[in-house]
């Protein structure tokens, strides 16, 4: 799989990716990252890229010509005529979510333009981009950090970038659920002793345990996400649900 991001810090995606899981993946070529610096299609002797925004108004705004070229000198790289997603980030956008990156996980490349001043101009947008995409409502600098948070969470969905397979399909917001609380060793820590289900090796008990942790994490953390969550949940999870509600 191939990210490819418009940028113009491309030192700021190379120096955060190329470490830890994603780093290796990159190493091995289950994954590819290729920044692209906007200003290198700049047609000022100056690689300025921006300029002051019609209509008046406070700060500079990006140029549609230079983020155009370097769309289309990406595009050379994958196929000219290959459809590709190209996803702005932007606070208007959709928000990322588990569901987003694991149907993101199926694309073999992906573009990201990452936005800077008061915006890009809108022209270049409807030209080019097929996703607008949010990480939350706030404001950022810029979508380098953003996309950064995309790109990690779409790799862990790659088959053979985590070292475990099984680890992407029992973490948080899997089913609309958070994950499970986890222990390791020593057995005793502070006077806080591991769950003793976890210490008896009884498999079926285990997985219980794990799932009604998971319910009940959810329901005191994230209640919100299991409006979605409770389509999935069999009799038991149900009746382990209203006996959250209940107290009991």
């Amino acid at each position: 799989m191939n990210f490819y991001v418009m940028t113009l810090f491309p030192e700021m995606i190379t120096s955060g990716l190329n470490v830890s899981i994603i780093g290796k993946a990159m190493e091995k070529g289950t994954i590819g990252i290729d920044a692209v610096n906007i200003r290198d299609f700049s047609d000022n002797k100056h690689n300025h890229v921006d300029d002051y925004p019609y209509g008046g108004g406070a700060g500079m705004v990006m140029q549609a010509e230079p983020v155009y070229r370097a769309y289309n000198h990406i595009k050379e790289k994958i196929n000219k005529d290959k459809k590709t997603r190209v996803v702005y980030m932007t606070p208007q956008g959709k928000v990322f979510n588990q569901e987003m990156a694991k149907e993101l996980a199926k694309e073999e490349d992906i573009i990201f333009l990452c936005g800077h001043y008061e915006g890009i101009d809108e022209r270049v947008l409807e030209e080019i981009v097929t996703d607008n995409v949010s990480i939350g409502d706030y404001v950022l600098t810029g979508g380098e950090m953003p996309a950064m948070i995309m790109i990690d969470a779409i790799s862990r969905l790659v088959p053979s970038v985590l070292h475990n397979d099984e680890s992407a399909e029992f973490e948080s917001f899997e089913d609309n659920l958070l994950e499970y609380p986890q222990y390791t060793r020593p057995v005793i820590w502070k006077n806080k002793k591991v769950p003793d289900v976890l210490l008896s090796g009884h498999h079926l008990n285990i997985e219980k345990w794990r799932r009604e942790q998971s319910i009940k994490r959810t329901f005191e953390r994230r209640p919100d996400l299991l409006l979605e969550a409770v389509k999935n949940f069999s009799k038991k999870d149900n009746i382990y649900l209203e006996k959250l509600k209940n107290n009991e």
